[in-house]
C-alpha cells in the first residue's frame, strides 16, 4: 500500500507593519474542515518582529518559532493518524457540544433544541472521545423520558423525541463525514419510530368564522388563514420569502420550500386567495414576528 502523507513545512511571510507571519505549508493540499475546500496554507496567528528593537523583542522572536514548530508536529501527527487509520487523539479532545452548536446555527431552530437537550444530558461537557454507541443509546432513552426545556412540567412527545433523535443522528453523520468521529455510529443505532397521531383540523365553516373574526394583529390572522389554506406549519410560514413563490406552466402559483420539521423538499400549489394573504408579512423576520406577542 502506498501512502501519500502530506508534508508540513513552516514558512514565513513578511507583512507591511514590520511583522513576519509564520504559517504552515501543506503539500499536497489538505481539506479545510471548516470550509471543506482544499488549501495549502494555515496561518497560525504567530508573528515575529521584522526589526526587533530591544532584548525583549529578540527573545520573543526566539520563542515563537518553537511554538510554531510544536503546532507543526501536532499537525503532522494528526495527518499520519488519519493516513494510517489510527484514532486521532487530538480530535478526541475537541468539544463536541461547541461543534454541534456551530452546525446547528447553519440550519433550523430544531437543531438548537437538540443541542440544548444533548448539553443537558451530558451535564454541559462532552468531547468527541466521549461519544460512543453506548452514550448515544443512553441519549435515545433520555429523549423518550425527558421533559421540555422551556416547559419543565411537560414531557416531550414521542414524535418530538423521534425528530430530535433523527437530527442528532444527522449531526453524528456530519461529524463522521468531517472525520471528527472514527466510526459512523449510525450504523449501530436504532432510530425512534414515529407514532401515528390523529390530526385536528378546522371545518370549512370554522375557517369562514376565523376569517370573519376581528384580530388586533393583522399579520397573525393572515398567517393563520394561510396555514389553513396550505397546511404549512408556523415554523415554515415564518421562513417564507418571495423567492419561495413560483408560477407554474398553467399560470398557477406554488410554493417550493424545505420544511423545518421533516427537512424534506415540498412543492405546494396555492390558490390566488392564499397568495393575496402574502403581503408585507412574507418578508417579516422571526424576531419581528415574535415581538408582536409582547
Amino acid at each position: 500500500m502506498t501512502l501519500t502523507c502530506t508534508n508540513v513545512t513552516l514558512r514565513q511571510k513578511a507583512l507591511r507593519n514590520d511583522r513576519i507571519s509564520i504559517y504552515l505549508d501543506y503539500y499536497p493540499a489538505i481539506r479545510n474542515p471548516d470550509t471543506m475546500k482544499m488549501s495549502r496554507r494555515e496561518f497560525l496567528g504567530i508573528y515575529l518582529y521584522a526589526k526587533p528593537r530591544n532584548e525583549q523583542q529578540r527573545m520573543f522572536n526566539q520563542e515563537m518559532p518553537n511554538k510554531a514548530e510544536a503546532i507543526r508536529c501536532i499537525r503532522v501527527q494528526s495527518l499520519i493518524n488519519e493516513e494510517l487509520g489510527f484514532l486521532d487523539k487530538n480530535k478526541q479532545k475537541v468539544d463536541s457540544l461547541a461543534y454541534f452548536r456551530a452546525k446547528a446555527r447553519e440550519r433550523y431552530e430544531k437543531w438548537d433544541c437538540v443541542c440544548n437537550h444533548f448539553e443537558k444530558f451530558c451535564g454541559g461537557k462532552c468531547t468527541f472521545g466521549d461519544i460512543t454507541v453506548e452514550l448515544c443509546e443512553k441519549f435515545r432513552d433520555y429523549l423518550l423520558k425527558c421533559k421540555q426545556i422551556h416547559h419543565p412540567n411537560s414531557y416531550i412527545s414521542r414524535n418530538s423525541a423521534a425528530g430530535y433523535y433523527s437530527t442528532f443522528r444527522a449531526l453524528l453523520k456530519i461529524a463522521y463525514k468531517e472525520k471528527m468521529l472514527r466510526e459512523n455510529l449510525n450504523d449501530f443505532l436504532e432510530k425512534i419510530e414515529w407514532k401515528e397521531v390523529k390530526k385536528e383540523y378546522l371545518t370549512l365553516d370554522e375557517v369562514k368564522q376565523l376569517a370573519a373574526t376581528p384580530c388586533r394583529i393583522p399579520v397573525l390572522k393572515q398567517a393563520s388563514l394561510l396555514a389553513c389554506m396550505t397546511g404549512l406549519r408556523i415554523s415554515d410560514i415564518l421562513k417564507l420569502q418571495w423567492s419561495d413563490f413560483e408560477m407554474g406552466p398553467d399560470q398557477g402559483y406554488y410554493i417550493r420550500i424545505c420544511t423545518e420539521k421533516t427537512e424534506t423538499e415540498a412543492t405546494l400549489p396555492i390558490s390566488h386567495e392564499a397568495l393575496e394573504l402574502c403581503g408585507e408579512w412574507v418578508s417579516i423576520r422571526r424576531s419581528t414576528y415574535f415581538s408582536l406577542y409582547k
